[in-house]
């Protein structure tokens, strides 16, 4: 089985305000950072076997502060099918002013139906589908015994994350993604297990293997024992 953690970017100065989308030269903010070095410090203990992200700014800054924490340090690999959902021309604008357009409720109750207006606006079951294929992918690159991290968006963990569960995509907006939290995906040949969403606190001694924990370091192979964490955390 491959485990995937599947991690959202820190908060950055526009996060809860605007819709960032692919707006290039958004940093982490001062809390984002915190937020990054924190959870790389959980997953320390965590042997990564590869660490892939989104191309924008503020997932490659949370992923490197992660893959510091390493040891050995490790690399991060961008994938640009991770990358924020193409919003088209709401890129950039204020959420309270996008809660007024009438796609808005569109994009709340049915987003299986919903394509972003103007230049690059994408569909919201195109996203799904190269999120979740580049995830297939990377799972057939690291193998059946990897655990690997993924860095990227709310949308598009949270498509990720309706794929594993089941869900129509029209469910996705029931699942809450918190800057920074942390979810894990345990991938089988049978089907994905979700072991943990939105986690901004839990232990994370259960997403280490034997042959990956550390001298010292209480080992568990995934599925062993229920897997603890609480949900919260800032939104955004």
């Amino acid at each position: 089985m491959t485990l995937v953690l599947v991690v959202r970017h820190g908060l950055t100065a526009a996060t809860g305000t605007a819709l960032a989308g692919r707006t290039p030269g958004i940093p982490l903010d001062d809390r984002g950072r915190g937020q990054a070095a924190a959870l790389a410090e959980r997953l320390a203990q965590v042997r990564l076997d590869a660490i892939v992200s989104s191309p924008l700014d503020r997932c490659a800054q949370t992923a490197a502060a992660i893959a510091a924490r390493q040891s050995p340090a490790a690399q991060v690999t961008t994938d640009e099918r991770l990358i924020e959902v193409g919003y088209g021309d709401w890129t950039g604008q204020s959420l309270r002013k996008l809660s007024r357009e009438p796609l808005w409720r569109v994009v709340q109750a049915h987003p299986s139906a919903v394509t972003f207006p103007g230049d690059g606006g994408e569909i919201l079951p195109d996203i799904q589908r190269r999120a979740v294929a580049g995830i297939r992918d990377w799972n057939t690159r690291l193998g059946p015994e990897a655990v690997y991290l993924i860095c990227s968006h709310a949308d598009v963990i949270k498509a990720i994350l309706a794929d594993s569960l089941g869900l129509h995509l029209d469910l996705y907006q029931r699942i809450q993604i918190d800057p920074c939290s942390l979810s894990v995906i345990r991938y089988t040949p049978l089907r994905p297990f979700v072991e943990r969403m939105n986690d901004t606190g839990g232990s994370v001694k259960t997403l280490t293997r034997p042959d990956k924990a550390r001298a010292g370091t209480a080992a568990l192979r995934p599925g062993d024992a229920p897997v603890g964490g609480g949900a919260g955390g800032a939104g955004g």
